[in-house]
């Protein structure tokens, strides 16, 4: 149950996922595998709705912690915008079962992109 040692990383692979936010923030985005590090390069929330506001909130959890730490909470997105809560400049490392968590204020109005990269020494 360690983090892979990232000097001797042999396979590095980029992947990007997506998801529409509920109104539960606590909602499991993203979960790193075991044996692995993923390096978050960025985190976008999408305001899809054309009209009103929301409300996102996007957290790391901690799993050697058990604790979440927000990375943005409840800024509002307002219609057809994006907030980058997380750009290439400012990438966090998750360790093996460590998690992003995310909801918004409306059901359906915020999806959530996240490109990273999984690291394995495997």
């Amino acid at each position: 149950m360690a983090a892979p040692n990232i000097v001797n990383v042999t396979s590095i692979y980029g992947k990007t996922m997506g998801a529409a936010l509920s109104t539960t923030v606590t909602t499991t985005i993203l979960t790193c595998p075991a044996n692995k590090v993923l390096k978050i390069n960025s985190i976008l929330v999408a305001n899809v709705d054309g009209t009103n506001a929301a409300d996102a909130t996007v957290q790391f959890f901690d799993s050697s912690a058990a604790t979440s730490y927000n990375l943005a909470k409840t800024i509002a997105v307002p219609a057809d915008s994006t907030l980058v809560v997380i750009s290439k400049d400012t990438a966090i490392y998750l360790e093996e079962s460590d998690q992003i968590r995310g909801g918004a204020s409306a059901t359906s109005d915020l999806e959530i992109t996240i490109s990273y990269e999984e690291l394995d020494d495997a």
